[in-house]
């Protein structure tokens, strides 16, 4: 059965995870290392990928290239005696996984655009790279485009803050369906606050 282009573009990334392509991985990372924190790139580096979560060549689409720091967060360590446990600066990890962390600070970067989707790229020992894929909710090609021009409503203003990316919707817990899952809709917030009945006022 003959493959489509797309699935041995995926094979060709996957050969670059492992030891023969070691050497291509270096250069890379090397190179993405010494560029800003968000990078905007031409093309895909994963072209097959970022179809898959939604990317259209034509006129609108932005791809960036952000770089995290990997890790939890840093805190610096007390004088005063005190159990390490008891310190408060161990295994603070952070609430937001560091995909979404990417997203948010491409976004701080292109106020104008909306997030659409992200992937993984690489990562070291220190840092990870994302692919950020964003639109522009005002362009007359996206306003044009039956699929995409959704984008463009008021209620996805800020998406990315508000946790409505595939990123988002995975640390609000929305990939989890069924029994046990009850409490994680509409969110996690609005079930931990108490519901306020009110009484109705009985007119004579």
């Amino acid at each position: 059965m003959t493959q489509s282009a797309y699935r041995y573009m995926a094979e060709s990334f996957r050969q670059t995870l492992g030891d023969d392509g070691a050497a291509l991985r270096h250069e890379r990372l090397l190179q993405w290392r010494q560029e800003h924190t968000v990078t905007r790139v031409d093309h895909p580096t994963r072209l097959d990928r970022a179809r898959a979560v939604g990317y259209r060549a034509k006129e609108g689409f932005v791809v960036v290239r952000v770089r995290v720091r990997r890790g939890g967060q840093r805190k610096r360590a007390i004088i005063a005696g005190r159990r390490p446990k008891h310190k408060g600066i161990l295994r603070m990890t952070l609430a937001k996984s560091l995909r979404r962390i990417a997203e948010e600070r491409a976004q701080k970067h292109y106020p104008n655009l909306e997030v659409l989707n992200s992937y993984w790229l690489g990562e070291d020992g220190k840092q990870k790279f994302y692919e950020i894929i964003l639109v522009d909710p005002d362009h007359p090609q996206v306003i044009a485009d039956r699929k995409i021009d959704w984008i463009g409503a008021p209620a996805q203003s800020g998406r990315v803050y508000r946790g409505l990316t595939s990123a988002g919707r995975e640390g609000r817990g929305l990939r989890w369906k069924g029994k046990g899952a009850e409490r994680m809709r509409p969110s996690r917030t609005r079930n931990r606050r108490p519901i306020r009945r009110t009484q109705s006022k009985v007119i004579p």
